[in-house]
């Protein structure tokens, strides 16, 4: 009995001490009307161009290292071909080391879709969770495509940062692509 009366005092005290629990919001799962809209056009349609060359990559590693380098950010950088496939990377000085393959997979995700991941993220925040079962898909920014002429010719991916640190430093790399 004395035990029993112990543990119900002690319930009581926690459940007084924790405060009231909150449930998470989870967000509104759009309507089927939503995903029913027909767009007139291809969204995401640009066309492949040849793929980037050795030293347009490097070019872009560099300026989104100097970037960093200049923010105090250490991150791991990845440019790929159109196909996602690895040209040029760099992890720099105490750079998370998960974030390599996490840079890499950014790059092939915006190479591959032919779209920043900024736009996975977007649709996972507003329900659209079936993105998630797309092959290969990172919901996360810092993958940007490389369009050169109109064409993608390959893509950028940062990690190691937040993801709006990530997209700034891919930004800058781009910016020498993309203009």
């Amino acid at each position: 009995m004395k035990f029993c009366t112990v543990t119900a005092l002690f319930l009581a005290a926690a459940c007084l001490i924790g405060g009231p629990v909150r449930a998470q919001q989870q967000p509104t799962p759009p309507s089927s009307a939503t995903l029913d809209v027909v767009p007139e056009r291809m969204p995401f349609s640009t066309p492949y161009g040849t793929p980037i060359s050795l030293e347009k990559a490097q070019a872009v590693l560099q300026a989104a290292l100097a970037e960093s380098n200049k923010r105090g950010w250490q991150l791991n950088v990845a440019v790929v071909d159109p196909g996602g496939n690895l040209l040029a990377f760099a992890r720099m000085d105490g750079a998370q080391l998960a974030s390599i393959a996490i840079a890499e997979h950014k790059a092939r995700a915006a190479a591959r879709f032919r779209r920043p991941t900024r736009v996975f993220e977007d649709a996972i925040q507003k329900g659209f969770t079936y993105i998630e079962t797309l092959d290969d898909v990172i919901a996360s920014r810092g993958g940007i495509p490389l369009i050169d002429d109109g064409k993608l010719v390959g893509a950028i991916g940062c990690s190691g940062g937040t993801g709006s640190q990530d997209e700034v430093i891919c930004t800058a790399g781009a910016a020498t692509i993309n203009k």
